[in-house]
């Protein structure tokens, strides 16, 4: 059976620290694995049809990449979340450095984005971190007082 060519894939390049020899890398998302089943199926062997066994079996091995990458959306996330206080030295887009704390998290397109002196960068961006510290607080064992417990 010839199946046509998915037309929708989806281009993106590597992190713009990198060098400009990288090779830019394709990914199918959700609406492109949809287009290339539908395809299969207008053209199956009619006398020969596609096993029920194989369609559910690739079913679940989209369904177990979507929350793969709903997993790693979160772990972001929460990587993100865990950065804010913390001062961090960050590339730009124009290979500039700029060190700054974490003063707050934004979301662009379902990828988490740290503020860093008013400017969004992406985790990707981050070169080194140093958590915040921890002024104020006293690291030595508190001691109670014993001089008025009640007597039974």
């Amino acid at each position: 059976m010839q199946i046509g060519t998915v037309n929708s894939t989806t281009t993106s390049t590597a992190d713009s620290s990198s060098s400009s020899s990288s090779m830019p890398t394709q990914t199918l998302n959700q609406q492109d694995f949809l287009n290339l089943l539908v395809t299969e199926l207008q053209n199956q062997d009619p006398m020969n049809p596609m096993s029920d066994t194989d369609f559910i079996a690739q079913m679940a091995q989209f369904s177990t990449l979507q929350q793969a990458q709903q997993t790693y959306q979160s772990i972001s996330e929460t990587q993100a979340a865990q950065l804010i206080g913390s001062t961090v030295t960050v590339t730009g887009t124009d290979n500039t450095s700029a060190t700054g704390t974490v003063t707050s998290i934004l979301m662009n397109s379902g990828a988490p984005e740290i503020l860093v002196n008013g400017v969004p960068y992406s985790l990707s961006q981050i070169q080194s971190v140093t958590p915040p510290s921890e002024t104020g607080t006293s690291t030595s064992a508190s001691t109670t007082s014993s001089a008025s417990t009640p007597s039974p």
